[in-house]
Protein backbone atom coordinates (compact mmCIF):
# COMPACT_ATOMS: atom_id res chain seq x y z
CA UNK A 1 0.00 0.00 0.00
CA UNK A 2 1.18 3.43 -0.85
CA UNK A 3 1.72 6.14 1.74
CA UNK A 4 -1.45 8.27 2.98
CA UNK A 5 -1.53 11.50 1.97
CA UNK A 6 -4.10 14.72 2.75
CA UNK A 7 -4.52 17.30 0.15
CA UNK A 8 -5.18 20.99 1.50
CA UNK A 9 -5.49 23.71 -0.74
CA UNK A 10 -8.48 26.21 -1.10
CA UNK A 11 -8.10 26.24 -5.00
CA UNK A 12 -9.43 22.86 -6.64
CA UNK A 13 -7.49 23.07 -9.62
CA UNK A 14 -4.01 22.49 -7.02
CA UNK A 15 -5.36 19.95 -5.11
CA UNK A 16 -6.37 18.23 -8.56
CA UNK A 17 -2.52 19.16 -9.62
CA UNK A 18 -1.04 17.28 -6.44
CA UNK A 19 -3.27 14.42 -6.84
CA UNK A 20 -2.14 13.48 -9.99
CA UNK A 21 1.47 14.01 -9.19
CA UNK A 22 1.09 11.68 -6.19
CA UNK A 23 -1.38 8.81 -7.72
CA UNK A 24 1.44 8.41 -10.67
CA UNK A 25 3.83 8.05 -8.53
CA UNK A 26 2.29 5.31 -6.05
CA UNK A 27 0.89 7.63 -3.69
CA UNK A 28 -2.52 7.40 -2.20
CA UNK A 29 -4.64 10.43 -1.34
CA UNK A 30 -6.71 9.99 1.25
CA UNK A 31 -8.61 12.80 1.31
CA UNK A 32 -8.71 16.63 0.56
CA UNK A 33 -9.95 19.71 2.40
CA UNK A 34 -9.95 23.25 1.01
CA UNK A 35 -9.35 25.40 4.43
CA UNK A 36 -7.29 24.41 7.64
CA UNK A 37 -10.57 24.02 9.60
CA UNK A 38 -10.82 21.05 7.18
CA UNK A 39 -7.69 20.02 7.46
CA UNK A 40 -7.29 19.76 11.17
CA UNK A 41 -10.43 17.41 11.05
CA UNK A 42 -9.42 15.24 8.48
CA UNK A 43 -6.44 14.43 10.29
CA UNK A 44 -7.87 13.34 13.18
CA UNK A 45 -10.05 11.22 11.32
CA UNK A 46 -8.06 9.63 8.89
CA UNK A 47 -4.33 10.01 10.76
CA UNK A 48 -2.64 10.30 7.24
CA UNK A 49 1.01 9.67 6.43
CA UNK A 50 2.04 13.36 5.42
CA UNK A 51 -0.16 16.51 4.31
CA UNK A 52 0.28 19.13 1.88
CA UNK A 53 -0.59 21.77 3.26
CA UNK A 54 -1.64 25.42 1.18
CA UNK A 55 -0.25 28.38 3.11
CA UNK A 56 -2.52 30.91 2.38
CA UNK A 57 -6.03 30.00 2.90
CA UNK A 58 -9.92 31.00 4.34
CA UNK A 59 -11.14 30.49 7.10
CA UNK A 60 -8.29 29.17 9.12
CA UNK A 61 -4.98 29.47 7.35
CA UNK A 62 -2.29 26.69 6.66
CA UNK A 63 0.39 27.84 9.80
CA UNK A 64 -2.90 28.22 12.04
CA UNK A 65 -4.07 24.47 10.72
CA UNK A 66 -0.15 23.19 10.80
CA UNK A 67 0.09 24.24 14.88
CA UNK A 68 -3.29 22.84 15.32
CA UNK A 69 -2.20 19.21 13.99
CA UNK A 70 1.04 19.22 15.63
CA UNK A 71 -0.42 19.99 18.72
CA UNK A 72 -2.86 16.87 17.91
CA UNK A 73 -0.20 15.09 16.55
CA UNK A 74 3.67 16.06 17.28
CA UNK A 75 5.02 13.54 15.17
CA UNK A 76 2.50 14.43 12.10
CA UNK A 77 4.46 14.94 8.77
CA UNK A 78 3.43 17.84 7.25
CA UNK A 79 4.43 19.75 4.07
CA UNK A 80 4.05 23.57 3.26
CA UNK A 81 2.76 24.78 -0.36
CA UNK A 82 3.46 28.35 -0.92
CA UNK A 83 2.97 30.76 -3.91
CA UNK A 84 6.56 32.41 -4.73
CA UNK A 85 7.13 35.32 -2.40
CA UNK A 86 5.98 34.15 0.99
CA UNK A 87 9.64 33.59 2.33
CA UNK A 88 8.84 34.55 5.62
CA UNK A 89 5.55 32.43 5.53
CA UNK A 90 7.45 29.48 4.75
CA UNK A 91 10.15 30.74 7.82
CA UNK A 92 7.10 30.59 9.92
CA UNK A 93 6.01 27.44 9.11
CA UNK A 94 9.40 25.51 9.44
CA UNK A 95 9.63 27.24 12.65
CA UNK A 96 5.97 25.86 13.08
CA UNK A 97 7.34 22.37 12.28
CA UNK A 98 6.58 21.55 8.83
CA UNK A 99 9.18 19.50 7.27
CA UNK A 100 9.69 21.09 3.97
CA UNK A 101 8.17 23.48 1.88
CA UNK A 102 7.03 23.51 -2.15
CA UNK A 103 6.34 26.41 -4.53
CA UNK A 104 3.84 27.02 -6.30
CA UNK A 105 3.83 26.08 -9.50
CA UNK A 106 3.87 22.68 -8.71
CA UNK A 107 7.31 20.39 -10.64
CA UNK A 108 6.61 16.72 -9.97
CA UNK A 109 10.06 15.97 -9.53
CA UNK A 110 10.15 18.79 -6.37
CA UNK A 111 6.78 17.58 -5.16
CA UNK A 112 7.72 13.49 -4.95
CA UNK A 113 11.69 14.25 -3.69
CA UNK A 114 10.23 16.46 -0.71
CA UNK A 115 7.76 13.88 0.33
CA UNK A 116 9.88 11.04 -0.11
CA UNK A 117 12.57 13.20 2.12
CA UNK A 118 9.85 13.64 4.23
CA UNK A 119 9.41 9.63 4.58
CA UNK A 120 12.05 8.44 4.63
Amino acid sequence: MGNRILVVDDAAFMRMMIKDILTKNGFEVVAEAADGAQAVEKYKELKPDLVTMDITMPEMDGITALKEIKGIDPSAKIIMCSAMGQQAMVIDAIQAGAKDFIVKPFKADRVIEAIQKTLA
